[in-house]
């Protein structure tokens, strides 16, 4: 099989591997996929005690830095899926995201949840179009 056609694992600069058995990020066919990212710290360190603004902005910041990592920024991002614990953090949470994602405005989805893994309130997962070369 040609290797090339094969998806690509997106490897993230001076992050820590993933927890589990999953990458960070895919590439396929001209686009990013962005697996659920939580609010921690690139040296590992968790923000699950942080307010949830805290951890939003972490969470964010983690998908942003699998994109650059694949050559993207907040404006290729075509669709955006939050999770947050209790629908409360809704409010908080649009307001964290605008100010990150500045002018780009996917698709998006915000899904309340009862919990998160480590007890995050909020896990963002995403898809973007990689610029073509």
């Amino acid at each position: 099989m040609n290797e090339s056609l094969l998806p690509q694992p997106v490897v993230v600069p001076d992050a820590p591997p993933p927890a589990g058995h999953y990458s960070a990020g895919m590439c396929h066919g001209g686009l990013v996929y962005v697996s659920g990212q939580l609010g921690a710290l690139a040296d590992g360190t968790h923000t699950a005690d942080q307010p949830f603004e805290a951890q939003a902005r972490a969470a964010l910041d983690n998908v942003l830095r699998v994109l650059a990592a694949s050559g993207c920024g907040p404006e290729h991002v075509i669709k955006l899926t939050a999770y947050i614990v209790g629908v409360d953090n809704w409010p908080k949470f649009n307001g964290v995201y605008a100010s990150v994602m500045g002018t780009a405005k996917p698709a998006r989805a915000v899904v309340p949840v009862p919990e998160l893994h480590y007890g995050y309130l909020v896990e963002i997962e995403a898809i973007a179009a990689q610029p073509t070369r």
